[in-house]
């Protein structure tokens, strides 16, 4: 497949196990994330494509837009974009929660999602073909105790991915969302803020979906046939079968 994806949050959970999946098939990569080394370290391991980081914050637009003008000549061809920055912080009631928090959520979330997909929109739409996939959430379907702003801001990027694929429709780019359930990576630790009993005991007593699980699956949305579009896909462990509801073993 001799096509370019730009990843974002491509340092590590979802978006690094695209990264090597989408290199295993022969895709280019533009991958895009805050942690200059974390990058660095990804790019020196993948192997026989090519690698171009972009070193950036998805919540100064600034930055988003500086970075991807600077795009060398030979990576400007973005044909597959994954939205896939994201965070959550905090696990509190709407009436306790935090501004800040609020704000990282709804900026990286919602508002970097944007500043990114402004930035690559216009090459698709040059050549009258593209492929966007955004990185949703359970969380944008249902909502759940003391998730308010996090359900929030991924009932947002539904919405948003719903917008995209209406308006860009004319110009034959597809637009999809991939919702994934409870996964296994630094998620928790951000939202527990570094406290790794909680974040661990989020994983405990059954099997949690993997980053390579969701990326196997990005992988097979990007790679449909060009009258296929997987528009809006939902995935949960085995385990899981709402947000609150997760068969765990008493062991």
């Amino acid at each position: 497949m001799n096509k370019t994806a730009l990843i974002t949050g491509a340092t590590s959970g979802i978006g690094q196990a695209t990264a090597y999946i989408f290199a295993a098939n022969g895709i280019n990569l533009i991958l895009c994330g805050r942690r200059k080394e974390r990058l660095e370290a990804i790019k020196k391991d993948l192997k026989g494509v090519k690698v171009h980081i972009l070193h950036f914050d998805v919540r100064d637009k600034n930055e988003v837009f500086n970075a991807i003008t600077s795009l060398p000549s030979h990576f400007k061809n973005i044909d597959i974009l994954i939205n896939n920055a994201g965070n959550a912080h905090g696990l509190d009631p709407i009436q306790s929660g935090s501004i800040e928090d609020w704000d990282a959520m709804i900026d990286i979330n919602v508002k970097g999602l944007l500043y990114v997909s402004k930035a690559v929109i216009p090459l698709m739409i040059e050549r009258q073909s593209g492929h966007i996939i955004n990185i949703g959430s359970l969380a944008g379907k249902e909502t759940y105790p003391k998730g308010n702003v996090y359900c929030g801001s991924k009932h947002a990027v539904l919405a948003i991915t719903e917008g995209m694929r209406i308006d860009l429709n004319p110009f034959g780019i597809k637009v999809g969302v991939i919702n994934p359930g409870l996964v296994e990576t630094e998620f928790s630790k951000v939202r527990f803020k570094g406290d790794k009993s909680l974040a661990d005991n989020v994983y405990k007593g059954y099997d949690a979906l993997q980053a390579e699980d969701i990326a196997e699956i990005i992988y097979f949305a990007i790679s449909r046939p060009p009258h296929v579009n997987i528009a809006d896909l939902l995935v949960l462990p085995t385990a899981q079968a709402s947000s609150t509801v997760v068969k765990k073993s008493l062991n």
